[in-house]
């Protein structure tokens, strides 16, 4: 298990892949282990966070646990509890919010996963304050990355935070997750591999800057996380602690590049084209759930791609065509983010020319950490995860559409762009 590349990370003595000195991050304390809650006050005490300490949570996870943590600070600080309601977005409106509501505090403890720690991280930001995080399910990555998730003006952006100068993760309280946030932290861990293959596909295409290092901290959990997923939602402590390990190290992955591209790329653009377009009648799924579906629909991708060299059109996205999509506010937020990635004549016969003369080594390069459709939806049926856009609750014409046009909502170049371009989108939905 990688307790030891996770004690070697924070100790800033774990060997950098890519050359340098040895990686290091900003968060000074991980714990991942049994009675956590029960530690919250000696824990946060040696973070010296301040004499005022703001919790923050949501209807449910004060009850799951922040409830317990305010009252265990209140023994070492003056206490402030500060709900955010039934179901809080993590969108800039809200972020202010928490901001107004935490002015007089020293730090913000968040309680909770997603959502909870997205905010409070953008609002530490913002407030120039440190936060330490409770997390309460397995659901997501993002504990540990320095950047949150926040819906902006109808956009869905990655937006700069702080590190947690603490992050708690308590066995018992992770292992007592309704079984779709842990299922849904499986579908976020499982995206390495076309993470991985994407961003290696825009350095070959666009020479984007390329790290391994955030790929060989998950090297040590991973086989033992795929191999008995369903181990996960039997109550097996050691198999939870081996997805928290994962997640925890994912999101360091994205601290050390300072940006999400090790652990989202067209995955998470199909699952944000949905947290921004979902019809309202819609149940929204768990973001770990939909990003599942879409890692296996990005391994189809790419393994359609991978078979001879895809050949380019220019201009098969206009700029009418996105502002028709989503609307003039959000589109010409759309436009911005797209138009660099798009194709003029000149662009895409220079790029068809190197497609048809190195598509081999490139491909070659992809295929070294390629792992098959099939082994990974065989990870997922195993937990009991969606692996169609339906079981997640998405319609699959909905779902269709997200595939083709989620590249049209950020500056990220992915296999989505490379497909799109050649106009093979659809075969990964409808093959």
């Amino acid at each position: 298990m990688s307790a030891a590349i996770l004690d070697r990370l924070l100790a800033g003595a774990f060997e950098d892949p890519d050359g340098g000195a040895p990686l290091s991050v900003a968060t000074r304390t991980v714990a991942i282990g049994a009675g956590l809650a029960d530690e919250a006050a000696e824990r946060v005490k040696a973070l010296e966070l301040g004499g005022r300490l703001a919790v923050v949570c949501d209807d449910i996870t004060a009850g799951v646990l922040g409830e317990r943590v305010a009252r265990a600070l209140g023994s070492i600080a003056t206490i402030e509890t500060i709900g955010l309601g039934a179901a809080p977005h993590a969108d800039a409106e809200t972020v202010d919010r928490l901001c107004d509501a935490s002015v007089q505090a020293d730090a913000l403890i968040a309680v909770g996963s997603g959502t909870i720690n997205d905010l409070c991280k953008a609002a530490a930001r913002a407030g120039n304050k440190p936060y330490a995080v409770f997390g309460t399910a397995p659901s997501m990555n993002g504990y540990t990355s320095v950047t949150a998730a926040i819906t902006v003006a109808g956009l869905k952006k990655t937006v700069p935070g702080v590190a947690a100068a603490g992050v708690f993760l308590d066995l018992d309280v992770l292992a007592a997750a309704p079984a779709r946030m842990i299922r849904a932290g499986l579908g976020d861990s499982l995206c390495r591999a076309t993470c991985q293959t994407d961003w290696r596909l825009a350095q070959a295409i666009h020479g984007a800057p390329y790290r391994e290092a955030p790929f060989a901290l998950l090297t040590d959990d991973e086989p033992g996380l795929f191999a008995e997923p369903e181990a996960l939602l039997s109550g097996d402590r050691e198999a939870m602690e081996r997805l928290a390990h994962t997640l925890v190290l994912s999101g360091f992955g994205m601290a050390i590049c300072a940006g999400s591209e090790p652990a989202s790329e067209g995955e998470h653009l199909i699952a944000h084209y949905g947290d921004m377009l979902l019809p309202a009648d819609i149940p929204s799924p768990l973001h770990g759930e939909i990003v599942g579906v879409a890692t296996l629909t990005m391994a189809r991708l790419h393994e359609l791609l991978l078979v001879k060299p895809p050949r380019v059109a220019p201009g098969i996205v206009s700029e009418a065509d996105v502002m028709a999509r989503f609307g003039t506010a959000l589109g010409a937020l759309c436009w911005e983010q797209f138009a660099p990635k798009r194709l003029d004549q000149q662009a895409a016969d220079a790029l068809n020319e190197r497609l048809a003369t190195e598509w081999g080594a490139i491909a070659a390069r992809l295929g070294e950490v390629h792992l098959p459709s099939s082994t990974l939806e065989e990870v997922l049926r195993r937990a009991g995860a969606p692996t169609r856009p339906e079981e997640a609750g998405w319609p699959a014409e909905f779902y269709r559409d997200a595939v083709v046009h989620g590249r049209e909502i950020r500056n990220r170049y992915t296999a989505l762009d490379l497909a799109g371009d050649a106009g093979r989108l659809g075969e990964a939905v409808d093959g």
